[in-house]
């Protein structure tokens, strides 16, 4: 198993590509600790990693944290927990993220700022958390999950689009600062995937560009791929795996993007 005894927090993981990479991690031998802003959401999904990956001697191998990455209270209490649970943290996936979109004239201030608290702050804060036990202990890995748009630029998100390109510096910074101390650190840049945050945009688009949602799916969304196809939640948690797994500092301050050719930066 390529993550045997390893011990995870994946941010966002009640659903969607969060809890798409606590399942592979799982499936590989870690302990993952689903952190969310809905306990009840992360308890189902820690329940349901248990049932079905369970630990040796029958111990769990998921936990379920509440967590506003926003908070930076919240934040540090949901470390300490895995830490007071399971001793470190080996692996942490901030994926936290929300999706808003306007032109900028029409952009609420307030939207603006909870974007970026919500990505880039919900980064700075749980990296920020975990970085003295990956210190201490000479190892970690942290996984920022940028965007297809962490490199390109589309209409209507500005927020997004601003936030996204923040965290490549944030990453590169931390590999800078980490990588002596046996931490690396990077990016995973997906393509459109079709989750709940999708599917909200399409309506949104639709209205915003004045075109139909078939359209906003086929040319707004997929028309710039190779083959139409959406990038599955399976497609980024195989990355994460190998980002995760990776053995040393040769792949550090990198991202790699998986958008069914979307991008090719």
């Amino acid at each position: 198993m390529q993550l045997a005894d390893k011990v995870s927090l994946i941010t966002g993981a009640a659903s969607g590509i969060g809890l798409a990479i606590a399942r592979k991690f799982a499936s590989e031998g870690a302990r993952v600790a689903i952190a969310d802003l809905r306990l009840d959401g992360a308890q189902a999904a820690a329940d349901a990693i248990n049932a079905d990956y369970p630990g040796p001697d029958h111990q769990n191998r998921a936990m379920a944290v509440a967590m506003d990455v926003g908070d930076e209270d919240a934040v540090n209490a949901g470390v300490a927990a895995v830490i007071a649970a399971w001793g470190t943290v080996d692996v942490l996936v901030s994926n936290a993220g929300i999706q808003i979109v306007n032109p900028v004239e029409a952009f609420a201030f307030a939207d603006w700022k909870r974007m970026l608290s919500i990505h880039l702050d919900g980064a700075f804060l749980t990296s920020k958390a975990v970085l003295p036990a990956m210190y201490a202990q000479g190892s970690g890995t942290i996984l920022l999950m940028g965007s297809v748009h962490s490199k390109e630029a589309s209409p209507l998100k500005s927020a997004y689009v601003t936030a996204k390109h923040g965290l490549m510096g944030l990453a590169r910074v931390i590999a800078k600062e980490g990588g002596a101390r046996g931490v690396r650190t990077n990016v995973i840049c997906p393509g459109f995937v079709r989750t709940p945050l999708v599917d909200k945009q399409i309506p949104e688009q639709a209205r915003e560009l004045g075109i139909s949602e078939d359209e906003v799916i086929r040319k707004v969304m997929l028309g710039q791929t190779v083959d139409g196809e959406f990038t599955t939640v399976e497609d980024i948690a195989q990355v994460a795996l190998f980002f995760a797994a990776f053995p040393t500092n040769a792949l550090t301050g990198q991202s790699l993007t998986a958008s069914h050719g979307w991008s090719m930066s």
